[in-house]
């Protein structure tokens, strides 16, 4: 009877010690570093960092919706780095192809290194003209699976932590999205209807919404008399061409927004997955709040900020600009639009936009993008200086 007793004793005592090693508390999340942060057009973060021994800055974009960590194939011509062929396929807006890799590279932070990281390769000239400064890579999970990482945009500061347990701020929503290499957010959109779908939540894009084509038909979200313009944006694989209007709603998270302005994106790629994921939201929806981005413990804290009642940009041009040579060429020039109506022709030089005679492409689509008033430009064209007028017009 005793051996039999002492037999239950133990067994019965063994799963109680079990369990409290399960649940034993995890260490707190501890501070690493923190640094700045640049904020382009759309709400977009590039981060300055160094790789391996080159001391030159490197410029890269802060982006959830990178599954990975790329390095510009400029950049590794400039600095001697030869990638290696692979048959890993990589799909962006606009394109698919077979990557290239840098391996077992380290990227320095100020106060943090991270070694043993696998760049894939690819062309970044299309966003290097887009924003006017070099643009040298795309930093996404390889970055942001190993830390906590808390973005301010009243700041402009990143902070980074050791995985582990976190405070959050009471105000704010908590949300625990489903994750791949990607976080997918769940969302309700209202228009003609009402749904409540997944979409990426997407950092790197810089806009508020984009729905797939095939999402916005087969859930038939938007209204009749939604009016759809075409516009131009610019994506990994190059020039893609969108249409773009508003959704009466946007809730995500605790947070509604009215009167969205959304892009219809016609995915030829299913870089979207749909029917699996909706589409995404952008960085400019998103710099509203200040970001405790958590993928070890699948959680983002959102927290609104002073941008929070930032109005939407609603002003349409019909035009693209590209920083090429020191010069702001217009280009991908939509018949009908204010541009076109405004006398603008494909390779016209931007000189001034007002009074504003900068050079800088990023004041100038700040401008484009803010106003619906009659705006002057002086442009060259064919060595000759013109004076137009344009009058961005509102897709709300």
């Amino acid at each position: 009877m005793k051996k039999i007793f002492i037999v239950f004793f133990i067994g019965f005592f063994y799963p109680a010690v079990y369990a409290q090693e399960i649940y034993t508390p995890r260490p707190q999340a501890s501070f690493v570093t923190k640094f700045p942060f640049k904020q382009y057009s759309g709400g977009v973060m590039v981060v300055m960092a160094t790789l391996n021994d080159i001391p030159d800055t490197l410029n890269f974009i802060l982006d959830t919706g990178s599954g990975g960590i790329s390095l510009d194939s400029a950049t590794c011509a400039q600095h001697n780095l030869v990638p290696k062929a692979s048959d890993t396929l990589v799909t962006g807006m606009g394109s698919s192809r077979k990557a290239r890799f840098l391996y077992k590279q380290t990227l320095h932070f100020p106060g943090l290194s991270i070694p043993d990281l696998d760049f894939h390769v690819n062309d970044y000239d299309i966003l290097t003209s887009v924003y006017g400064e070099k643009i040298d890579g795309i930093i996404g999970y390889s970055f942001f699976r190993q830390f906590i990482v808390k973005i301010d945009f009243d700041t402009l500061e990143l902070q980074v932590y050791k995985p582990g347990e976190i405070k959050y701020p009471r105000q704010g929503s908590l949300l625990r999205p489903a994750f791949t290499a990607l976080p997918i957010q769940n969302a309700t959109v209202k228009d003609a209807r009402k749904i409540d779908f997944p979409f990426y939540f997407d950092t790197g894009a810089g806009l508020c919404f984009l729905m797939s084509e095939d999402f916005a038909k087969d859930s038939a979200i938007l209204s009749k008399k939604r009016k759809l313009v075409r516009t131009q944006a610019e994506g990994m694989g190059g020039k893609l061409q969108m249409d773009i209007t508003v959704v009466k709603t946007l809730q995500v998270g605790n947070y509604k927004f009215r009167n969205v302005p959304t892009y219809i994106f016609r995915d030829y790629y299913n870089v979207t997955s749909y029917p699996f994921v909706g589409g995404l939201i952008g960085n400019d929806l998103l710099r509203r709040f200040n970001l405790i981005i958590n993928y070890p413990q699948r959680e983002i804290h959102l927290q609104p900020n002073t941008h929070y009642l930032d109005p939407f940009d609603y002003a349409y041009t019909g035009m693209a600009t590209y920083f090429s040579d020191g010069k702001i060429f217009v280009e991908d020039i939509v018949p009908g639009s204010p541009a076109d109506k405004a006398g603008l022709k494909p390779d016209d030089i931007l000189i001034s936009v007002g009074n504003n005679f900068s050079n800088n492409i990023m004041q100038y689509k700040t401008i484009l993008q803010n106003s619906t008033e009659k705006l002057t430009l002086i442009i060259r064209r064919d060595g000759e200086m013109k004076q137009l007028y344009i009058k961005p017009l509102s897709i709300l």
